[in-house]
């Protein structure tokens, strides 16, 4: 089981079962000021047990329970701002036998110093039991109002992944004038894994081969990977589009996860804007964001784009819309070849979670005689030159370490990948 500022995982009935499920809702409670709080699950079949449990936790502890039913992610986390708190049931793009918890306060994914609140046992006064009601939510409407009516009317397919968008991704472009083709609207029969970032999307790239455009997402709508003349897109570029929309709505405070391209940077600061960047993780970003009151930004590694103004999350729905609005200008084309002259390479290996924070201090020794600058904000990111770097963290959700890369030059990017996983693989060897 991982327990991070990313949410609660494990895999349902082996390392998560319903009784952590009432122990970290119990919790969790503690932090639910408000005694209101709303719940969304996305599709993995054990959803809905862990759903019910959740909120049954939540009302023995006299809180309120908005059940919004099957929903994205970025809906929960919209409607968690009006009503204080929110859980979402989903492991994001982790293989569907596991599942999870993410959890919201005030809108924003929990921080550091919230985590050991919801792992460690807390005792909670009851004065009444909550009660449960359904609601909708009205994130369409609401994402439209930012994105506007388009009048080209664009040819779009967007591929589901048997996940939550559906209902929201398809009407929300629909809504904005796209002429929309669906795949993988179900999880039985869906011709590919839930995390749209690993998976070679081939269904997608022939359907969209003839558009304008194609959309893939993660089973909680949240990651947002682009396919674009028979191409599937790298994440960075996800997010690289939607910073292009930003800086032409007249943006330039921006925060970065560390692990971002640096062509998304570079195009920020040639346009005047700013840049600040934190450890990976959309709760670092975020949290970043409103101690500096930034105006957008994200993480690359999931093609994750942030609109505080929006939402406190990743947001792969209202990023496709976004994106969408741009389709055919010069902006588009202007930000997918500069970013396109650069390679990015995202690989891991399996490293026991025990030997992880061993395995980077050895590797981190070894980095700081070859590179001559070396950032430890988040595991080890060498600095190699100003178009190539390399950072080897570990996982957040995963028995892996990361190691991902970036160059002007794709057979330099792929050597300083091969040769950075070999000395991972080493320093475990000599450690474990």
């Amino acid at each position: 089981m991982k327990k991070t500022i990313s949410g609660i995982r494990g895999i349902f009935g082996e390392d998560l079962n319903l009784k952590d499920v009432l122990e970290f809702c119990n919790n969790f409670s503690s932090l639910v000021k408000s005694q209101k709080c709303v719940i969304g699950k996305d599709t993995r079949p054990s959803g809905f047990m862990i759903k019910d449990t959740a909120s049954a936790a939540l009302m023995k502890n006299g809180i309120d329970v908005f059940n919004l039913g099957t929903v994205p992610t970025p809906v929960v986390f919209r409607e968690a701002r009006k009503y204080g708190a929110g859980i979402v049931v989903s492991s994001s793009h982790n293989p569907i036998e596991w599942n999870g918890m993410k959890f919201i306060i005030k809108g924003r994914g929990i921080n550091e110093k919230e985590l050991p609140q919801i792992i460690e046992k807390q005792e909670i006064t009851k004065s009444k039991i909550g009660n449960e009601q359904d609601i909708s939510s009205s994130y369409v409407e609401d994402a439209k109002k930012i994105i506007g009516n388009l009048e080209n009317q664009p040819e779009i397919v967007v591929d589901i992944g048997g996940g939550a968008a559906k209902g929201f991704a398809p009407d929300l472009l629909e809504s904005i004038g796209c002429k929309v083709l669906t795949l993988n609207e179900n999880l039985e029969g869906c011709s590919r894994g839930p995390d749209p970032t690993a998976d070679n999307l081939s269904e997608l790239v022939s359907a969209s081969s003839n558009k304008e455009i194609g959309f893939a997402f993660d089973l909680d709508g949240d990651r947002l990977v682009v396919v674009r003349n028979g191409k599937k897109q790298t994440p960075d570029v996800t997010l690289g589009l939607g910073v292009a929309k930003s800086l032409e709505l007249g943006y330039k405070k921006f925060v970065l996860s560390i692990d971002t391209s640096v062509s998304v940077e570079k195009f920020i600061k040639e346009r005047g804007g700013t840049v600040q960047r934190t450890k990976v993780g959309e709760a670092n970003v975020i949290e970043q964001m409103l101690e500096s009151n930034a105006q957008a930004g994200g993480e690359g590694s999931s093609g994750g784009f942030i609109l505080p103004e929006f939402n406190y999350c990743r947001e792969g729905i209202l990023t496709s819309g976004l994106i969408s609005s741009m389709l055919g200008t010069k902006k588009f084309n202007e930000i997918l070849n500069f970013m396109e002259s650069y390679f990015q390479i995202r690989d891991k290996t399996a490293i026991d979670s025990q030997f992880h924070d061993k395995v980077i201090d050895d590797v981190h020794s070894k980095l700081s005689k070859e590179y001559s600058e070396v950032n430890t904000l988040d595991g080890v990111k060498g600095i190699i030159d100003e178009d190539s770097w390399v950072l080897i963290r570990k996982s957040n959700t995963e028995d892996i370490i990361r190691v991902s890369a970036e160059s002007n030059d794709e057979e330099k990017c792929r050597q300083i990948v091969k040769d950075t996983i070999e000395l991972v693989k080493q320093s475990y060897d000599k450690i474990r």
